[in-house]
């Protein structure tokens, strides 16, 4: 159990060297300390968080820096989030007032205002699908031989893919197929869906003549509403905090953010707010940094999730701070996309 005056320098450290990204001495602590200690108290004092593994020297420098474990103590002892500033305020809700014509919009919007307000990279998680219903779906016709599918969720989304049609269908066939659906499928929450249209599957291999590639498709659709969606911004700024030049590590985090692979796993968490500190992070090319997410809640159909990727050493009482701003403004401004649409 650390002492007051051990809190102090320990959160001093970590503050300073979130600032300057150097070392800090006893002198550069004495100086900064919001009480008065003799240098030579402080020198103990750091020994003491040094044996316990909170603080440690960075090659030759008489200076501390913070190790994992003082970071891990400072996040789940110490720090508290620094209330956002009414300008910083109203720049989120701005940005969150314009007119967006689908959640997508919305969801990406939250990711680009984490991303510029910390100069990190954001990543922001849509909700997923519970409730969520199909309210239409029909084919537009882009030729003799392709169509268009086109489906449309009661959140708003429209998502589309081209058919191309097998020889032997004909227009009658398919607006068959088109009238079965919305009679059977249209209306229902769209988690229930595949499971109804293989009941009617026999009827519709009967139309198609028992192809089945335009069932296929439908479901790739259908998918694609289903799943949870990932917005990344700020990619680039991964790279500014890399400790080393290992060119497949540097290939590597950048392949993480920039197509997905592995970000689910990443950022499964059971916590409304979390703090992965380094080598707490499932994936090792990692370790240099930490990841601050926090769930929001849209009022329709459930949960999503935002997030910072920055470096160890990032102020984590601003960031902190601001993440739990946006989850709320953000929270707010689906609660009345939604209420607007259904209305």
């Amino acid at each position: 159990m650390l002492t007051e005056r051990q809190l102090l320098i320990l959160e001093t450290i970590i503050q300073d060297y979130a600032n300057v990204g150097q070392p800090i001495g006893s002198k550069k602590l004495q100086e900064q300390l919001p009480v008065h200690v003799s240098s030579a108290t402080i020198r103990n004092e750091m020994a003491v968080l040094e044996r316990a593994g909170y603080i440690m020297k960075e090659h030759s420098s008489s200076g501390r820096v913070p190790s994992l474990s003082g970071y891990r103590y400072y996040i789940d002892n110490i720090v508290k989030p620094t209330q956002l500033d009414q300008k910083a305020l109203g720049v989120i809700r701005n940005a969150l007032a314009n007119n967006f014509s689908k959640v997508d919009e919305i969801i990406a919007m939250s990711a680009r205002l984490l991303s510029r307000m910390t100069d990190y990279t954001a990543i922001s998680l849509k909700p997923g699908s519970k409730d969520v219903k199909l309210e239409g779906f029909r084919l537009v016709p882009l030729g003799s031989s392709q169509v268009m599918l086109i489906m449309v969720t009661s959140d708003g989304t429209v998502e589309s893919q081209i058919y191309n049609v097998p020889v032997g269908i004909h227009g009658d066939q398919l607006e068959a197929v088109v009238r079965l659906i919305n009679e059977e499928v249209v209306g229902l929450p769209i988690d229930e869906v595949s499971a109804k249209l293989q009941l009617n599957a026999p009827k519709l291999r009967k139309y198609l003549r028992g192809s089945i590639s335009l069932l296929d498709v439908f479901d790739n659709v259908l998918g694609k509403a289903v799943h949870q969606q990932v917005f990344v911004d700020g990619k680039k700024n991964l790279l500014n905090y890399l400790t080393n030049d290992n060119i497949e590590q540097v290939k590597s985090v950048y392949s993480l953010v920039d197509h997905g692979s592995g970000l689910d796993e990443l950022l499964k968490t059971n916590r409304d707010f979390a703090v992965i500190i380094g080598d707490e992070l499932s994936d090792n090319l990692l370790s240099d940094y930490s990841l601050i997410s926090a769930k929001y809640h849209d009022g329709n159909n459930g949960e999503g999730l935002i997030a910072i990727l920055g470096p160890t050493n990032m102020q984590y009482s601003k960031v902190l701070g601001l993440v739990d701003a946006l989850r709320f403004e953000l929270s707010q401004r689906l609660s009345n996309y939604y209420r607007d649409f259904n209305e």
